[in-house]
């Protein structure tokens, strides 16, 4: 990382321009006479009611018809039970078909696949596909609601199916089809759709995958299905299951658009939890927090509106495609990806970039970092110049990272906001990231975002009891009061315990997220890792990010996982690091592996986090959305059956957990030097 001399603080990658050049700079303007983002910031906190209300009127979010116009954003402050917008009624779709800024033949939603050709949806088609695909839900007998899946990829159509249900006020969910079929079948059989919207298959890069069997085992499965909607994708002429509707025939007649008015709280969608451990967790989130948290954090806090061309990296089994497809709700355009990021190189998303126009690209931590491993130059390679912004999710994005964006994506001469942004499927948003009024610090992440009560907190001391927030130490993430895309509860969850119980035991009336954090003197943040991988090394805590950085910087290391594992002896236990290797790490000895790894982590970190063994293995486990598995691989080390600790068909490789098995025999530990 390279600091100010002067400061000690990281270098500024980035600066805010004018408030006035910005939405959310107006907006705030507009509310009070702030000497600061930071005091603004607090006043948000401090007027929770005020400041969403302005939000919801800023974005223009609208009201069915018969509703009244809000005059109240939050009635009650419960955490949980939060009582948002009462008596308004509203809808997802309205607010995502309204299109602000968009002419009827404006291009508002490209959707490129490895599959199939390029296909792209004007306002006006968009509107017309959405009417008539309701209108043959409406045929299928679905309703308020009513839940429908989609067991389909990053494409349009998904869209469409999307807004059609909520367009109903049914309830969608959606599973990306390279989950197995036990994955589908854990989500789904807790939902019991009535609809199911499946493709015959899909093409991975230049590899062909058919997803026929996997079909017909979820139907024997899910008996809750009652009609299949088979859109044909790997293969234009296949059929699908017998007596499953086409595609073309859900959608064939023309229909007036309509929209069920809905609570703020009307379930739109369910969301799972990666599922590594037992059945995934059914998160519930609303119509209104849904449009309200995501016409925030896209038109408010990454400033994107009609002219913007917005994109992110994801499959339809991570919410960042929910996050990425309500780039509408301001106008922008959503360009959808379907395939191998890396195939046939990994300059392919970066010339997708490129050839698309995009202003905004987001993706995940560890692609950025594979890039900057293979030595990729994006900006020198082809044109960037549109693109102002850029998003890093799904890990903390070390300094190193946002060096290499600032250096190879950044064009020549222009200016680029890394938007590192930490949320989760659970809020389906961010609660920390960048925004027009604050600075790019490198290797942290910018901000907490307005009307979002993000803490640090540390650990009472022994007998106090107490809580209490810090700056410059790391503690729990927390959130101390509600936020609008909290979730609506749990699915079948109807006394809400184990809601409660997932994010509220630990502290009550406060949120737990699950990461270790630190805030800095500047506002902004740094993400350690979660807090329950905790490694504890002789009383001091040490965050796994800080080893991962280090690690994966080695030319030798492909991937990396970190896990203590503690002694019921109360010694100081085991602290064991895994990697996978590159070419080039696989010439080397056992004994130079160790003691190139030894040193760098000694010297770079220090000796307290040189682990006592090493393991290279094949491959590491990773979810289907690119998160490592720390938790389930510290059971496994510790004895546990793979099979129960995480589900196969959530795994991106579904062979590296049960690979792991032979290493919690002892005797294959090997000391690190």
């Amino acid at each position: 990382m390279t600091t100010d001399t002067r400061t000690g603080d990281p270098r500024v990658l980035w600066e805010p321009g004018a408030w006035s050049a910005s939405r959310l700079g107006r907006l705030a303007s507009g509310l009070g006479d702030f000497a600061s983002y930071e005091e603004f910031r607090v006043w948000t906190l401090e007027h929770l009611d005020a400041w969403w209300l302005a939000v919801w009127r800023e974005c223009g979010l609208p009201v069915t018809a018969g509703s009244a116009e809000p005059s109240v954003a939050l009635a009650d402050a419960s955490l949980p039970g939060a009582v948002w917008f009462p008596g308004v009624t509203t809808n997802y779709a309205q607010a995502m078909l309204a299109l602000p800024g968009r002419a009827d033949d404006d291009v508002v939603v490209v959707s490129h696949s490895q599959s199939r050709e390029e296909v792209s949806w004007t306002s006006l088609a968009l509107r017309a596909d959405v009417a008539r695909v309701r209108a043959g839900l409406v045929s299928l007998g679905v309703g308020r609601g009513d839940r429908v899946a989609a067991y389909a990829p990053n494409i349009g159509e998904t869209l469409v199916f999307l807004l059609a249900a909520a367009s109903l006020g049914a309830v969608f969910c959606s599973v990306a089809p390279e989950f197995g079929t036990q994955s589908v079948v854990d989500r789904l059989g807790q939902l019991e759709p009535s609809v199911l919207l499946a493709v015959d298959g899909y093409r991975y890069g230049d590899k062909p995958v058919s997803r026929a069997a996997e079909v017909s085992e979820v139907l024997a499965a899910v008996p809750s299905v009652r009609a299949v909607v088979h859109l044909p994708y790997l293969d234009a002429a296949s059929s699908g299951p017998q007596g499953a509707v086409p595609w073309s025939e859900l959608g064939s007649a023309d229909a007036e658009l309509e929209f069920e008015p809905v609570p703020f709280d009307h379930p739109l969608y369910v969301l799972f939890s990666s599922g590594t451990t037992g059945l995934p967790k059914p998160i519930v989130h609303g119509h209104g927090g849904i449009m309200l948290g995501h016409a925030s954090a896209i038109g408010l806090f990454t400033d994107l509106g009609p002219t913007d061309r917005f994109s992110w990296f994801s499959t339809t089994g991570w919410m960042m495609w929910n996050y990425l497809v309500s780039g509408l709700l301001v106008g922008s355009t959503v360009v959808l990806f379907d395939g191998n990021p890396a195939w046939p190189s990994l300059m392919s998303q970066w010339e997708l970039v490129a050839s698309a126009g995009l202003t905004y690209y987001g993706t995940s931590a560890p692609f950025l970092m594979t890039c900057r491993k293979e030595g990729l130059t994006p900006a020198a390679d082809v044109d960037l110049a549109r693109l102002r912004g850029l998003g890093s999710t799904g890990a903390p994005l070390p300094a190193e990272g946002f060096a290499w964006v600032d250096e190879a994506v950044r064009p020549a001469g222009g200016r680029l906001q890394i938007g590192s942004l930490s949320g989760g499927t659970d809020v389906c948003n961010g609660f920390v990231g960048a925004t027009p009024l604050t600075p790019v610090w490198e290797g942290e992440i910018s901000a907490r975002l307005p009307g979002i009560a993000v803490e640090a907190f540390v650990e009472p001391a022994p007998g106090s009891g107490q809580w209490r927030a810090a700056v410059g130490e790391v503690g729990e993430l927390v959130i101390t009061a509600p936020m609008p895309s909290m979730p609506v509860g749990f699915w079948g969850d109807d006394d809400g315990s184990r809601y409660r119980a997932a994010y509220f035991e630990d502290i009550p009336g406060v949120w737990r997220h699950g990461d270790w954090v630190r805030i800095t003197e500047r506002g902004s943040l740094v993400i350690t890792g979660r807090s329950d991988a905790t490694l504890n090394r002789g009383g001091v805590r040490l965050g796994t990010a800080e080893f991962y950085r280090v690690v994966e910087e080695l030319p030798e290391v492909k991937d990396s996982l970190v896990v203590h594992l503690e002694s019921d002896a109360g010694d100081a236990g085991e602290l064991v690091l895994l990697v996978s290797l590159t070419d080039v790490g696989t010439a080397l000895a056992a004994d130079e592996l160790r003691s190139l790894v030894a040193g760098r982590l000694r010297s770079r970190l220090s000796p307290r986090h040189v682990p006592d063994t090493l393991h290279v293995v094949r491959a590491l486990p990773r979810t289907l959305s690119g998160k490592k598995l720390e938790v389930p691989v510290k059971k496994i080390l510790r004895g546990a059956d793979p099979a129960d600790v995480a589900s196969a068909g959530a795994l991106d490789d579904p062979r590296a957990l049960a690979e792991l098995a032979a290493l919690a025999d002892p005797e294959a530990h090997a000391p690190l030097g």
